[in-house]
């Protein structure tokens, strides 16, 4: 099978330029740094070639989720500071081995980190402390703080890099005010920490919609993931995606009036209908949400709703009205016809359906 006969991912480096200055553009000093979030293969693009292209324009620091996710930079030479966010107590070995810098959201990871670094005889190993302001899903909470403290007090294996949070709802504008009761928070506890330390870690809050809506909160450094990869959930704010995945027409096939499609029935056709067999499925990260005229993709220009339910391997659209053939393209998304309007139609984020998007099924294609 060449390229033009099945679905491939292109990932446009240029986009990916192009809003990486754009975001700097938005913080509000000069000197704020910028941390790119590269995590689930760089939101479903190829993490390499991003954090090579991104090492390339200076980016100040990396992020995944997993150790295993920065050791696979490391090892591709990536020689960027990278931020563990999740680490587990059994990757520790591996996070020192590889330099990255996990971090410290419980209690079990602190311990059994400052442990190991004591037992192999570490200085000064740079660590980020995550404090939980109402997101509620990992770090220290207020009442944490002292024992927090007095353990990296007691421990001359680290050095605290930088004291960062996240924002729960920075994009909603009927959250602000809680938005602010977070940064607030964070303003107290970090300041708490700080005012016992004798230097100052770097201090970061602020998301991609969290930089935009927020700039009183850039601190020293922002995060960007899914802004980088092109979207803003702004509306002012308007990014150029990087992802756009396409595909082809395997097959059209005309059914009659009353006749079904697909799996368990669910469409009938109230007339007779032109309908193209598209290769792209619920196995290549085209979930079944998309179904029945939920979702939708585009052919020669033309919007085309899918029919009937997503298959692992196919999906079949309405082609009644379109002009068009057997191995004509057809494009899921793209910069024009964005991942977001795809999801906000069907119900969904841009964030799940492009990190979806199989990796062991859907070649990528790198555009310059």
């Amino acid at each position: 099978m060449t390229m033009a006969q099945q679905s491939v991912l292109e990932i446009n480096l240029q986009s990916l330029e192009k809003n990486f200055f754009h975001i700097k553009s938005l913080l509000s000093k000069k000197n704020t740094k910028l941390m790119a979030v590269v995590k689930a293969n760089g939101y479903g693009s190829d993490a390499l070639v991003v954090s090579k292209k991104l090492q390339e324009l200076d980016i100040d620091y990396f992020a995944v989720a997993y150790a295993s996710e920065g050791v696979i930079l490391r090892k591709a030479g990536i020689k960027t500071p990278i931020l563990v966010f999740l680490p587990q107590a059994s990757s520790i070995e591996e996070i020192v081995k590889f330099n990255l810098e996990p971090s410290l959201y419980s209690f079990i990871i602190l311990k059994k980190f400052l442990r190991f670094l004591k037992e192999n005889d570490f200085k000064k190993y740079p660590v980020h402390v995550k404090l939980n302001t109402g997101l509620n899903r990992v770090g220290f909470g207020l009442d944490d703080l002292p024992d927090v403290i007095s353990k990296i007090l007691k421990s001359s294996n680290i050095v605290v890099r930088s004291i960062y949070s996240h924002l729960a709802a920075s994009e909603d504008t009927s959250e602000v005010s809680f938005s602010k009761k977070q940064i607030e928070l964070f303003n107290t506890m970090s300041s708490t920490i700080i005012s016992k330390l004798e230097y100052t870690p770097m201090l970061h809050i602020c998301n991609t919609s969290g930089l935009i809506n927020f700039t009183e909160a850039h601190y020293d450094m922002v995060r960007s993931g899914i802004g980088l990869y092109g979207f803003s959930g702004a509306q002012k704010i308007k990014f150029s995606p990087v992802h756009r995945l396409k595909s082809v027409i395997s097959q059209i096939h005309t059914i009659n009036k009353n006749e079904s499609v697909g799996y368990n029935r669910s469409h009938y056709s109230q007339k007779n209908e032109k309908i193209a067999t598209i290769p792209i499925g619920h196995a290549d990260g085209i979930t079944r949400v998309f179904g029945n005229k939920k979702g939708f993709v585009f052919i020669n220009g033309e919007k085309a709703f899918i029919v009937g339910n997503v298959c692992m391997d196919v999906i079949m659209v309405d082609v009644s009205n379109i002009k068009c053939k057997e191995g004509d393209q057809v494009i899921i998304f793209d910069d024009v016809h964005t991942a977001e309007d795809l999801c906000s139609f069907a119900g969904t984020i841009s964030y799940e359906l492009i990190s979806s998007i199989s990796t062991n099924r859907i070649p990528r294609s790198i555009i310059e």
